[in-house]
């Protein structure tokens, strides 16, 4: 009885875990990208 107990937490907490670190990786990936859109913008004004 307490071995199913454990599974279900230590699966709820695994879909957690992974949940977690698609939310980061979508969150930095955003990032990623607006640091280089405002990098290009700078290269592009250092030119003129």
């Amino acid at each position: 009885m307490v071995a199913k107990i454990w599974k279900k937490v230590l699966l709820i907490a695994l879909l957690i875990a992974c949940l977690f670190n698609i939310v980061s990786k979508l969150v930095d990936k955003m990032s990623f990208e607006e640091e280089l859109a405002s990098t290009v913008e700078y290269m592009e004004e250092k030119e003129e």
